[in-house]
């Protein structure tokens, strides 16, 4: 089973936890293949992923990809300076069998992820949880005025996404997010979830919500958080500059963040000091209710 992540080393501080959780909740590690496509990583930082998995007694297969999201993607919206995102869009390049699970990293997996597999895609290119109708999504204009969809139409978030890889290249999805990517450089106000959400139209497999489930800062654990995807969506996330402080998910996270993990990575660094700064509004919002 492919699993990918996609993320620049400012990104590397929450995926201990979300390695540690897959591996001591998977009933067979020999079934996974791990691949990191990496933007802006040190040589070091890969040697780390790959300690870490030593020390977790991971039995399965690991792969680096390094690509250059900026320039990729650089003529696109960014997030917060950022266009790492956009990486998972290049998944159908890299893996050439027929599916692949994506994860972020900011997930706690309290589940099998093996568990996925029996989930049919139904001639979807994609699988994911529904989140909410387009109406109500933060690029709800784009959908509505620009696309024209109706705002019932559903919309996923991309956090867990698990991809048809072997349709996807069947309808060519690639030549369709390009063209929607460059006709609608500016609208894509949740970069490649936009895009993602854009190319299905609304019609994907839903996946049950244990597979994507949101915990938001100051809210209490949701429920089934112990067998689903633990989801921190929003900021601050535990990890974050006040994260103790504001997420209830603090503990959660902290039980699969090793010492390791935390020595290398929990570091005060220019680069946490600018996502601070960045979030600042989150975190003032928080801190003052």
């Amino acid at each position: 089973m492919n699993i990918v992540f996609n993320l620049n080393h400012l990104g590397l501080e929450g995926l201990g936890a979300t390695l540690s959780s897959l591996i001591r909740n998977c009933s067979d590690s020999k079934q996974l293949k791990l691949w990191f496509l990496c933007s802006q990583f040190k040589k070091q930082d890969k040697e780390n992923i790959k300690q870490l998995l030593n020390a977790e007694k991971f039995l399965g297969a690991i792969e680096f990809i390094d690509f250059d999201a900026v320039k990729i993607f650089g003529h696109l919206r960014s997030l917060h300076g950022d266009w790492t995102g956009y990486g998972r869009l290049l998944i159908s390049q890299y893996i050439k069998d027929d599916s692949a699970l994506y994860l972020d990293a900011d997930l706690i997996i309290s589940l099998d992820i093996l568990d996925i597999k029996k989930y049919d895609f139904e001639e979807n290119i994609l699988a994911a949880v529904y989140a909410t109708k387009v109406g109500y999504a933060l690029e709800h204009a784009f959908f509505t005025e620009k696309l024209k969809w109706s705002p019932e139409t559903a919309y996923f978030n991309s956090g867990v996404v698990y991809f048809n890889l072997k349709k996807w290249r069947e309808l060519d999805v690639n030549s369709k997010w390009k063209s929607l990517s460059e006709q609608y450089p500016n609208e894509l106000l949740s970069i490649d979830q936009t895009l993602l959400n854009a190319i299905c139209e609304g019609k994907f497999k839903q996946l049950p919500q244990v597979f994507n489930n949101p915990w938001y800062p100051k809210l209490d654990m949701p429920e089934d958080a112990l067998k689903s995807i633990i989801h921190f969506v929003g900021s601050p996330k535990p990890w974050d500059y006040f994260g103790r402080t504001i997420h209830s998910g603090f503990k959660t996270w902290k039980s699969y963040n090793t010492p390791f993990w935390q020595k290398k990575y929990s570091k005060l660094s220019l680069e946490k000091m600018k996502r601070t700064w960045e979030i600042k509004k989150s975190i003032l919002k928080y801190l003052t209710k």
